[in-house]
């Protein structure tokens, strides 16, 4: 018998590693049983500060085999520019989250070292996710990083709403995985592959007449797809999760999930269903038209502020969306510029809500930010630059992220799905400068919040309002490195 060929790590060394570091600090925190309060403590800084070791040393090696097409496990796994790009932003996103998450979990009394080996896992899925090139292991990296995230949601075990959230996104995340595999199986019976460029040339083979099950397929994956980047009307899990869920969990919902889920979806619908996208367009344009509107709206009403977060991902999920009706190469370059900034202002705003605590008790009502100006101007200040961004106004890097998006949908003669991005961008004008209104010029209820700000707080804050308040003075090198990324997928 022929001996099997030895497959090529290289494109996966990033994901390999990470897998064993994990594992690594599972047995690490297993063995160093923490019975004690304080050895639980040890414990947790240990694997914390271990584990944002792990994230640098991946974000080296994806570097590292960065540049060409490499594919490997017989064409399951690619490492392209496209994907060294999300993997970068993710990686990103799940460092500050971990930074900023060990301080809470303290105070909170829920520090186990568990916290950081999920944050990894959730990780090495996502990366997974962004390097599919076949639905099998599309849907291995998805439930990697979807089964972690059910556990880091329902973490702080003692919590009545933790719980409730974590089980809400289960139940509702099977749900959605149940779709996926459903759509998978009839585009598997109708194309007969699972792989996306086998997919891709049995499309174009057809030359526009596809069956009807393929269509229907593809609905039922384009639907588990919209439950994982929460669009409308697959979003209802998302206020009650982002509520409930503990606020440096939120933190990391709102961030690294979101750009893995969305370049997946890029992948999935300008890869193997690029020949369809007559076909999808249609249905990604009614996306995102109700997850702006329904993100700009259902927000005005929010007083607590991790809830007003979710409705505003909702509505920049609609805005990344336009990017994806396009269907081509500047509506992809679009979209991954969005994302980029896009995590530098959430991970800013969920470091400022992870800053208010009043006593030993965390605050999450808008309203608990009344005279923050006085008592923490920097803070304040950044935070007014985070809503700014994230409301459009120039020179500020969320400015230029929409105005990306809008000019692909412009060019592609989507006319009036630009004119309602703009209008549901004026109506989420009105809760981000409801913010700055509050914290400048309403007057304090009660007692500041906690002072002085935990230097790993200041020190998120302090990179994240550079990227957004510079960015328009060296525009170039993200613009060049997206719309690389994006012809890699074309």
């Amino acid at each position: 018998m022929p001996m099997a060929e030895v497959p090529n790590i290289v494109p996966a060394l990033p994901e390999i590693f990470l897998a064993l570091a994990a594992m690594t600090l599972l047995m690490l925190g297993v063995f160093q049983k923490p019975v004690t309060p304080d050895g639980e403590l040890r414990a947790a800084r240990t694997t914390t500060n271990l584990g944002l070791i792990t994230m640098v040393l991946a974000l080296l090696l994806v570097f590292t085999v960065s540049g060409n097409v490499l594919v490997t496990f017989e064409g399951m796994f690619i490492s392209d520019p496209f994907a060294t790009f999300a993997k970068v932003l993710i990686l990103i996103a799940s460092t500050f989250s971990l930074m900023m998450a060990q301080r809470w979990l303290e105070q909170q009394h829920a520090h186990r070292f568990e916290f950081a080996v999920l944050v990894i896992l959730a990780t090495l899925g996502m990366m997974m996710m962004v390097s599919a090139s076949n639905l099998l292991s599309l849907y291995m990296g998805l439930e990697l990083q979807s089964l972690s995230l059910y556990v880091l949601a329902a973490f702080q075990r003692d919590d009545v709403r933790s719980t409730e959230s974590g089980l809400k996104y289960f139940v509702l995340g099977a749900m959605a995985s149940a779709f996926l595999l459903y759509g998978s199986s009839l585009v598997y019976g109708f194309t007969g592959t699972t792989d996306f460029a086998t997919i891709a040339a049995t499309i174009k083979a057809q030359d526009h007449h596809f069956p009807t099950g393929l269509a229907v397929g593809l609905v039922f994956v384009m639907a588990g797809l919209a439950f994982k980047v929460s669009a409308v009307p697959f979003h209802m899990w998302t206020p009650d999760v982002y509520e409930g869920a503990p606020t440096p969990v939120t933190s990391f919902f709102a961030v690294a999930p979101k750009v893995a889920a969305l370049a997946l979806f890029l992948r999935v619908m300008m890869g193997p269903f690029g020949e369809m996208a007559h076909q999808w367009q249609g249905i990604v344009v009614l996306l995102s038209i109700l997850s702006m509107s329904i993100g700009a709206f259902a927000a005005i009403a929010q007083v607590n502020i991790k809830r007003m977060m979710a409705y505003s991902s909702i509505g920049h999920v609609g805005y990344a969306l336009m990017g994806l009706a396009v269907a081509n190469e500047q509506g992809v370059t679009g979209v991954l510029i969005y994302l980029a900034i896009y995590v530098f202002m959430n991970v800013g705003v969920f470091a400022c809500i992870l800053a208010m605590r009043r006593g030993d008790r965390m605050v999450e009502s808008i309203y608990d930010l009344a005279g923050l100006a006085k008592s923490h101007p920097g803070m304040a200040a950044a935070l007014a630059v985070f809503m700014f961004s994230m409301a459009g106004i120039p020179p500020l890097a969320g400015f230029f992220g929409k105005l990306y998006i809008f000019l692909a949908a412009i060019e592609a003669q989507l006319y009036t799905l630009a004119i309602i991005g703009v209008l549901t961008s004026v109506v989420s004008a009105y809760y981000y400068l409801r913010i700055i209104k509050i914290m400048y010029f309403d007057e304090a209820e009660a007692d500041h919040l906690e002072t002085p700000l935990p230097n790993v707080i200041a020190a998120v804050l302090g990179v994240c309002s550079a990227v957004i308040v510079l960015f328009f003075l060296v525009p170039a090198p993200l613009i060049t490195t997206a719309g690389a990324a994006a012809a890699s997928l074309f």
